[in-house]
């Protein structure tokens, strides 16, 4: 029997825990509690979640702190994050966003508002049902084995990137507009503002190091991922280590 997703829980305040815990298992998840920094650590370090809730303001190190601790983690950084706060102004959302989270959430939030993230971002990390291998030009996605390199040399991508640059790879050389964008990877029933595009296209391009230039801004329109993004000299050193 499948185990339910296990969902930990980082919030200072009990009686706000144990509602969001009480819905999370009654809508088929493993809800685990932690109320400060130092509980969160403790139960990262026992057992993964599938996913994290992570309140912004907790006694001592703040969320957005933690988020990063554990995104420059290579046991952790892989495990999706849901910033919940009641800063809501576009530059905290932001702050979040590049501080590690994947989704970002305001007090207060509806139930139903905060089930549909968290199947979201499951969903996204397992972007297709079917397994396959896209390429294009020297970068390689496999979704069988959740592997992404770019000239035989392997790349480190976060779970929300991996499903961006697998849809920008199945559909390359086309302009993808924000909008398109969020239907297609983040969903269209999720509300999450454009902005949070342009931080995850910003996150991506990290992530791909030289490779990020083929992920190309299109002003005015979006963003579309193309081989020809890359120098001529790049391709050909990729190509033949010794030219």
């Amino acid at each position: 029997m499948k185990k339910p997703p296990r969902v930990l829980v980082v919030e200072d305040e009990p009686a706000i825990a144990e509602l969001i815990a009480v819905n999370l298992k009654h809508n088929g998840f493993a809800p685990t509690m932690a109320f400060d920094a130092e509980a969160a650590r403790r139960e990262m370090n026992a057992e993964l979640p599938d996913v994290v809730l992570l309140d912004w303001m907790l006694p001592g190190e703040s969320g957005a702190s933690l988020a990063r601790y554990w995104r420059q983690h290579e046991r952790t950084r892989l495990v999706p994050i849901i910033m919940l706060t009641a800063k809501s102004d576009e530059a905290d959302k932001v702050q979040g966003l590049d501080a590690g989270a994947d989704d970002y959430i305001t007090k207060p939030f509806s139930t139903k508002e905060l089930l549909a993230r968290i199947r979201a971002l499951l969903r996204r990390r397992s972007p297709e049902s079917t397994d396959d291998v896209v390429q294009v030009g020297l970068l390689v996605l496999d979704t069988a084995t959740y592997r992404v390199n770019f000239g035989g040399q392997p790349l480190k991508i976060g779970p929300t990137e991996f499903k961006l640059l697998h849809y920008l790879m199945k559909h390359a050389e086309r302009v993808h507009s924000r909008g398109s964008l969020l239907d297609k990877v983040w969903g269209d029933h999720v509300y999450i503002e454009e902005r949070t595009v342009d931080v995850h296209i910003k996150r991506l391009r990290e992530s791909l190091g030289e490779a990020g230039a083929m992920v190309e801004t299109v002003r005015g329109a979006g963003y579309r991922l193309s081989a020809v993004g890359l120098t001529p000299n790049r391709a050909l050193t990729a190509d033949n280590p010794s030219a």
